[in-house]
């Protein structure tokens, strides 16, 4: 793992990236509920300062100097996700549907990741051609993200907050186990 320290903007998420796809493996492997629980815990985390960071910090240096749907996109996968981590954080390891929700956010970050770091149409690329200041971004990016995650540490993991979705109220339909009971 690169020296925390010592990464620019660019360098500190993809650096987080990398993390979480780790995390995503060990969640695979896992035995246990308890185990399950705790990796899911640290995800979510990891997740969360992530997202804060590049949404209050990175996408906003970002703006006017990377196409403004690129950034859009990110938001929106942002708050796709955040719907899947409260889900999660609600959630116990021994409910139906847990593994699955695992598998689909670890399937929408990879998505998202893929777009960031595309090669030359990424925001990553965009942005560093762009000419912003790597390392200042950096600096303001790794004191908010240890902040955050001290703050997690002592208060607890806070409900995602999103950017984009509107708050519709959605209906709860018919358990999937009562669907399959009926048939």
């Amino acid at each position: 793992m690169p020296d925390q320290d010592r990464l620019d903007a660019i360098a500190l998420l993809e650096a987080d990236h990398r993390k979480v796809e780790d995390l995503f493996v060990e969640f695979k492997a896992a035995k246990g509920a308890a185990k399950k629980q705790a990796l899911v815990k640290e995800i979510c985390a990891e997740l969360l300062g992530h997202t804060v960071i590049e949404e209050e910090i990175f996408y906003p240096a970002c703006r006017g100097k990377v196409e403004d749907g690129l950034l859009n996109e990110g938001y929106v996968e942002h708050d796709g996700s955040k719907v899947l981590i409260a889900e999660l954080l609600a959630g116990a390891p021994n409910e139906e549907f847990y593994d699955a929700k695992v598998k689909v956010l670890s399937e929408q970050i990879e998505h998202h990741v893929h777009e960031e770091e595309k090669r030359s149409d990424g925001i990553f690329s965009k942005a560093r051609a762009a000419g912003i200041d790597m390392d200042e971004l950096g600096n303001l990016m790794k004191a908010r993200k240890k902040a955050l995650l001290a703050e997690y540490k002592t208060s607890g993991i806070p409900a995602p907050e999103t950017r984009t979705f509107t708050g519709h109220t959605l209906e709860q339909g018919e358990p999937v186990d009562e669907i399959k009971a009926s048939v």
